[in-house]
């Protein structure tokens, strides 16, 4: 797999893949300070990030995203398609070019909820391989949610000690329940300490494919709600974090293309601009003026949006349901827009090291 690796060809259950010479983009040789790569597939999208490390942080050199619906149709047969998989392996074509021209140092590409589920994802993962050379590492809920931590960190507010972190995907809805870390020398441990992590079964693809995303009436969009409340409900009951809310101990970030297209409508953007996007703040009244604007209108006008577009058009209501449902849960009033996430936690991991548990 794409993950730490070195030039040195390694056996397939260590992290990193076979340096074959037939695949050049992975035939990777160590440099002083590097460049070094993530790659997330998930169920919806696939992005990659090429980033050289600076500072306490890290410079991006190359990145790209495209929306491939690696898991649309998995909800009703379990499989992966075929031409699910077509559009996937030429994506991840484009990625392994980009990594072979960065000349990368080492990097990681993951998986996530539609390769967990997929009875057909073996096969895949090996076609991606033979195709790509980029070998990919289909990671567990855990591990999605640390590294979502770990990639939004940044962002968290120093002197409000718990933090709720969530990332709506595609297949799945990841919720972190953390604390900051404690102050050393004067200096804030830049890792969180996670008390606990739930994954929701269900993403703005999956829910699409059952409520469905073209003509989303209220009461459909009541009982996606609903669902997701419900499914939020024994995470509450076992963390008691509305205690903390009350007391004023809490922040709250999200990490998912649902939020960053209503902080982009909020703002009034003609276009993306993920400058202006990442790390503003939306309150929560925000939030349900916007949702509501985007529940009012139909397929073709939510495509409209220069922040919606025409392959979210169908989505963007069942992320917005399961976001009203995170704010009914944890009326904390307002969240920090993050428009980052699994592949920033993948550098820091490879730049400083992964955290110690």
């Amino acid at each position: 797999m794409l993950s730490r690796v070195t030039g040195a060809a390694e056996p397939r259950h260590q992290e990193g893949p076979a340096a074959e010479a037939a695949r050049p983009p992975l035939g990777m040789a160590r440099e002083p300070a590097g460049n070094y790569a993530a790659l997330d597939l998930g169920t919806n999208n696939c992005r990659l990030l090429i980033a050289r490390p600076m500072g306490g942080g890290f410079r991006v050199v190359d990145a790209f995203s495209r929306i491939v619906r690696l898991g649309e149709g998995l909800e009703a047969s379990g499989t992966l398609s075929e031409d699910a998989m077509a559009r996937t392996l030429d994506a991840l074509k484009v990625c392994a070019g980009k990594i072979g021209q960065r000349r990368v140092a080492a990097g990681r590409a993951v998986a996530t909820e539609a390769c967990r589920r997929a009875a057909n994802c073996g096969g895949f993962i090996e076609r991606v391989r033979k195709d790509t050379g980029i070998e990919l590492e289909i990671i567990s809920t855990a591990e999605e949610a640390r590294l979502v931590v770990s990639g939004c960190a940044p962002l968290l507010h120093p002197r409000v000690p718990y933090a709720l972190v969530f990332d709506i995907g595609g297949g799945s809805t990841e919720v972190v329940w953390l604390r900051q870390g404690s102050r050393r020398d004067g200096y804030r441990v830049p890792r969180p300490e996670i008390f606990g992590s739930t994954s929701l079964p269900f993403g703005v693809v999956t829910f699409t494919e059952r409520f469905g995303g073209i003509e989303v009436t209220p009461a459909i969009y009541r009982a996606m709600v609903d669902e997701a409340e419900a499914a939020l409900a024994p995470f509450e009951r076992q963390h008691r974090i509305r205690h903390h809310i009350a007391a004023r101990r809490v922040q709250m970030i999200g990490s998912s293309g649902t939020v960053t297209t209503l902080a982009g409508i909020h703002l009034a953007l003609p276009r993306y601009i993920r400058a202006m996007v990442d790390g503003s703040t939306l309150t929560f009244a925000q939030i349900d003026k916007v949702s509501s604007h985007l529940a009012g209108l139909d397929l073709a006008g939510r495509a409209a949006s220069p922040c919606v577009g025409r392959e979210r058009a169908d989505l963007v209501l069942s992320g917005c349901a399961i976001l009203d449902a995170i704010c009914a849960t944890w009326p904390i009033g307002q969240l920090r827009v993050a428009d980052r996430g699994i592949r920033e936690g993948i550098l820091f991991d490879l730049m400083q090291g992964p955290a110690k548990h």
